[in-house]
């Protein structure tokens, strides 16, 4: 075991935590990292080598279990040796993840010698993996991404995020050329010559999954890479303990919010992030989401005759003739939406006179219900025959033990997507059910539901 030549205390607690213990890889047994409330790594094996963080010993509601010093914590303000300079940067050229990915490549060719070496290794090791064993879907080939995650919006968003990684990408030689310190710090090649799209891509991937967003600070140390924290450890969508900057002591620190027992995994909050989102940011699924949704987008048609007279009445309410609504798991139908369409479909005066957007309001013309509810229903429906298999499929693929971390993960979430459509559309069937969608006229304008 690798141990560093001088501990490093931290706070208070005189928590001993050198650099090399913290990301030491273990293979046998967990590390003990200090005291009196501490944390050991241990390796979860799911295929591959995986650590995690964990309690070292019992933990109360309220103890501080992480305080990492500032100095070992790696922000874009000691990147650039410059705070007003990473604000430049990153408002204008590149995102902080791909700043601080470009970083660490340069310090990976640094080696051994390098103050980083031994966390750069560590992230290498977890290849981008969160605690549940899978990358992120921006490292998955196009045609696994599909074969998973057939009809679920998150294919898109991959798709989209990796568009956005290549101009990234793109512009890294002409930021290398801004910021000194990087060129003089790094007597490499330029970026673009350096590294190929597929490095940087694996880079930007694997600081995405270990990034902390620090509470209290300035922009240029707002994101930031803790040992310790993620990927190692647990993101959780219901904990409500954050990453904080403790300016008294110059530590980050994370007191926890609920009881641990020891070996149990520390868990920090993630935000408010839907499951996609878990995804496509740290590869983890988290089945006790409350912020999962879908989104409906329902767009008018500027050829119809009475637009500007419904763009009057949406505007009233503070709403826009290119709307989205949000489908949750605790509200499957938004309040709002039955009420939208109604205005939406509406071909005449005297219906739009009566359209109410209070939460209360019903039906007022029986074809127009009906042209609503079927047009609603049949959206949900070929929304729901879009994805590979029915939610059943997906319960048998997350029970079965031969099933592969990464379906198992892309099971979790389109299980929970299915689930919010099929409520939403039972909602409709129960207050505004379509009863004969072969004998609805077809609607006389072309609303676009998406």
């Amino acid at each position: 075991m690798t141990v560093a030549a001088q501990p490093l205390k931290t706070g208070a607690l005189a928590v001993s935590v050198p650099l090399q213990l913290i990301v030491h890889l273990i293979h046998t047994n967990p590390i003990h990292v200090g005291c009196p409330h501490t944390l050991s790594v241990y390796p979860l094996h799911t295929g591959r080598p995986l650590d995690m963080t964990v309690a070292a010993q019992p933990l109360k509601a309220g103890d501080l279990a992480v305080s990492i010093p500032e100095h070992l914590v790696v922000t874009l303000d000691r990147v650039f040796e410059s705070e007003a300079l990473a604000e430049m940067l990153t408002a204008g050229k590149l995102s902080e993840l791909a700043c601080l990915a470009l970083t660490l490549m340069y310090e990976k060719k640094v080696g051994k010698g390098g103050f980083w070496y031994q966390y750069i290794k560590e992230l290498d090791r977890q290849r981008a993996r969160g605690v549940q064993a899978v990358e992120s879907p921006l490292l998955w080939d196009d045609e696994e991404l599909v074969d998973l995650l057939q009809g679920s919006p998150i294919v898109t968003a991959v798709h989209q995020r990796l568009a956005g990684i290549e101009k990234e990408y793109n512009e890294l030689d002409a930021v290398w050329f801004m910021a000194g310190s990087l060129f003089n710090k790094y007597p490499f090649d330029i970026p673009t010559e350096a590294f190929s799209f597929k490095l940087f891509k694996q880079a930007f991937a694997a600081v995405q999954a270990s990034i902390v967003h620090l509470q209290g600070v300035p922009l240029a140390r707002r994101f930031a890479l803790v040992p310790l924290g993620p990927p190692l450890l647990s993101y959780s969508s219901t904990c409500k303990a954050v990453f904080k900057y403790n300016k008294e002591s110059k530590t980050v620190d994370l007191v926890v919010d609920r009881d641990y027992n020891t070996g149990d995994p520390i868990y920090a909050w993630c935000g408010p992030q839907p499951n996609s989102r878990l995804l496509l940011n740290y590869g983890i699924v988290d089945e006790s989401n409350p912020y999962d949704r879908l989104q409906l987008t329902v767009t008018l048609p500027s050829e119809d005759p009475l637009y500007k007279v419904k763009r009057g009445i949406l505007q009233d309410e503070n709403l826009s003739t290119l709307q989205t609504f949000d489908m949750t798991r605790t509200q499957a139908l938004p309040p709002l939406l039955l009420p939208y369409l109604r205005l939406a479909f509406a071909t005449s005066h005297e219906q739009l006179e009566k359209v109410d957007f209070k939460e209360d309001s019903g039906a007022f013309d029986e074809q127009l219900e009906q042209t609503v509810a079927c047009q609603l229903a049949n959206h949900l429906q070929s929304r729901l025959d879009g994805y590979k298999h029915p939610l059943w499929r997906d319960l048998e693929i997350i029970e079965d033990p031969t099933t592969t971390p990464r379906q198992k993960v892309a099971a979790r979430l389109t299980k929970i997507e299915k689930s919010i459509l099929q409520n939403c559309l039972d909602a409709v069937s129960n207050c505004a059910p379509c009863l004969d969608a072969a004998g609805v006229p077809a609607p006389q304008l072309a609303v676009k539901l998406a």
